[in-house]
């Protein structure tokens, strides 16, 4: 599955950064309508109307104007093959060369203060970048923070009158509901797609570390990563990626982070300058029938204790390898991925409630998240 997953970010070797930096710089101040009225009126017109045909209309004017194009510019370092027949430093870096590149991605921006959601891999290495609104202004963007475990980035840019698109709650999306992606393909600015979520909670392909993704059949190109997901009450439900594909082109499967994923990390990363994710001290395995076969226990569903870490918050609970965990807080645990991404969102120093099971024992324990 690894070798069929490909990030859309494009990039573009050989780029002259000056000259390309020189035309796309900061552009004279433009002026605009307040924009706050104009979204308040589409989302009055979005409560009101039953015709779907027109929620997809209103929906991708709503948030159009929140989506933006980057460009990232950095330098990339190549190895000459011969530079592995010398061992010694100095006679290797002889044998490399560095290359302009620039990344070609899209980005939201979600609080009038300018942040913008993008991912990780559309800046990665950048020293400028460069966004671009719908409405022709350019800004040069600092970057906040970057978190590749989730392949999220948050940029700042500094404006006036900046459109937002609000944040939505991924975890109220059902399979089969209809979505707007949102981006820049091949760099064709501002182009929308729609299509249905296709799954919910996608993980083991490749993409990043954290995966809990939302797989839909929206189309979706090169150029795409960073760009959001939409419901269609105009609210942003996740950030394209990644597409599943043998030609490295849309094949009907596209992932997206899920919004709720992205606040936490997009809060993390503006208040401590990276991600800073809560911490259990375990391993965890999902709970097969050939695990609780090998284990000789009766099978339950659920998250098994595989390794508790000295002086851990799951030791200080009373954790046990061998435990497995049923329910966090109240709500029923069937993955171990799972689990570590919820535990992962958590702040330090949050109470967690745990009912496991210990052989034929079922107990429940509180235990506090520590930081990682």
């Amino acid at each position: 599955m690894r070798g069929m997953v490909s990030v859309i970010g494009g990039i573009v070797a050989g780029i002259a950064v000056g000259l390309v930096v020189s035309q796309c710089g900061m552009s004279e101040k433009v002026m605009l309508p307040a924009y706050d009225e104009e979204a308040k009126r589409l989302r009055d017109e979005l409560a009101k109307l039953p015709k779907p045909s027109n929620r997809f209309v209103l929906a991708a004017r709503l948030v159009k104007p929140a989506v933006v194009n980057i460009q990232a510019f950095g330098r990339q370092m190549v190895e000459h093959p011969f530079a592995r027949l010398f061992g010694d430093e100095f006679f290797r870096r002889f044998f490399r060369e560095f290359h302009d590149v620039r990344s070609l991605g899209s980005g939201v921006i979600v609080d009038e203060k300018g942040y913008v959601l993008t991912n990780h891999h559309v800046v990665r290495g950048a020293s400028i970048i460069l966004v671009k609104l719908t409405d022709g202004r350019t800004f040069t963007a600092k970057l906040l923070g970057s978190d590749p475990l989730t392949d999220l980035a948050v940029l700042k840019i500094d404006g006036e009158n900046l459109p937002t698109a609000e944040l939505g709650d991924s975890d109220s999306l059902e399979v089969g509901q209809w979505v707007l992606a949102i981006g820049n393909p091949f760099g064709f600015g501002w182009t929308v797609t729609a299509g249905i979520v296709s799954a919910k909670g996608r993980a083991n392909v490749g993409v990043a570390e954290f995966e809990d993704f939302i797989q839909t059949d929206a189309a979706v190109n090169p150029g795409n990563s960073g760009g959001p997901l939409v419901s269609l009450n105009g609210k942003v439900v996740g950030i394209t990626t990644a597409i599943i594909s043998r030609t490295g082109g849309y094949q009907g499967i596209s992932l997206a982070i899920p919004s709720n994923m992205a606040k936490v990390v997009m809060r993390s990363i503006i208040k401590h300058g990276r991600m800073v994710r809560g911490y259990m001290g375990w391993t965890l395995m999902t709970m097969t029938p050939q695990f609780a076969r090998r284990l000789r226990m009766r099978f339950r569903p659920g998250a098994l204790v595989w390794e508790v870490l000295r002086n851990s918050p799951a030791e200080a609970a009373g954790i046990r390898p061998g435990d497995v965990i049923t329910a966090l807080n109240g709500k029923k645990v069937t993955d171990a991925k799972r689990l570590r991404n919820i535990i992962a969102t958590y702040q330090a120093g949050k109470k967690i409630e745990l009912t496991i099971w210990r052989g034929n024992h079922k107990m429940s324990l509180t235990a506090t998240v520590g930081a990682e």
